[in-house]
């Protein structure tokens, strides 16, 4: 059966998340919905990641087995026609090998997350910011967050509801920049636990307006307990990025 790769962009405001729920409306059974309605099939979508409720995409990878050969250029235009007027557009589209799989083929994934840092309301980009009015301090958050970077117990910057088996994550990347008034932090690792990146950048925002030091970080860490980190940041300022995968054969 022929196995096609998707790359999603999408605005998670509508949405419970990508995976599939009984009660409410996901990227997933969006997805889904646009190929039975397009070709009569029933697929399971398979992403690179499960994005939470809120949560952005600028390009995110699916697999969808469908049981014919279908241009590519015909897909593609045939589920952006079936996924509207949801928020959500298939960018690229791309027969791959069968061994390809979202999930699994994937080396590592990157997030972006998004400050405006003003004291007016970001009009423009409602929904896709996470509005803090206080000066943050992006040369305090980079110190204190390349303790971060490497393998670690994550247990301080996870989910108490994360299901994963272990806390050990290696984060590849931490970099945060300013530019203008928005603060941007990148994170990049084979993969992340449950709230990890939201509650990192909401643990640094507090070392940015210096009601911590910038010695929380490593404290925090250190303690391998969620009540000793900061706040979980909200979902809107959050992107999934990309995902890169081995050279693969088309």
């Amino acid at each position: 059966m022929p196995r096609y790769r998707l790359v999603l962009e999408f605005d998670g405001g509508p949405f419970i998340g990508w995976q599939r729920q009984d009660n409410g409306p996901s990227v997933q059974a969006a997805v889904e919905r646009a190929v039975h309605a397009m070709l009569g099939q029933n697929v399971t979508a398979i992403a690179a990641g499960r994005t939470d409720a809120g949560v952005h995409a600028m390009a995110l990878p699916v697999h969808v087995d469908i049981a014919m050969n279908i241009p590519v250029e015909k897909l593609q235009a045939g589920l952006n026609f079936h996924l509207r007027p949801d928020p959500i557009a298939i960018v690229e589209a791309m027969q791959t090998d069968d061994d390809f799989h979202a999930r699994f083929s994937a080396l590592s994934r990157r997030y972006l997350y998004c400050i405006a840092n003003r004291r007016p309301p970001p009009v423009l980009e409602r929904g896709r910011v996470w509005h803090v009015t206080r000066r943050l301090s992006v040369e305090r958050m980079q110190e204190a967050g390349q303790v971060l970077v490497g393998k670690h117990d994550f247990t301080s910057f996870r989910s108490t509801a994360c299901q994963a088996r272990s806390p050990l994550r290696t984060l590849s990347l931490l970099h945060v920049e300013r530019r203008e008034d928005r603060i941007h932090f990148h994170l990049e690792a084979p993969s992340f636990l449950h709230h990890q990146v939201r509650n990192i950048v909401g643990s640094l925002k507090l070392v940015g307006e210096e009601t911590r030091p910038v010695s929380f970080i490593k404290d925090a860490l250190a303690a391998r307990d969620r009540s000793s980190a900061g706040p979980t940041a909200p979902a809107a300022g959050l992107f999934f990025v990309n995902a890169a995968y081995p050279m693969m054969r088309r």
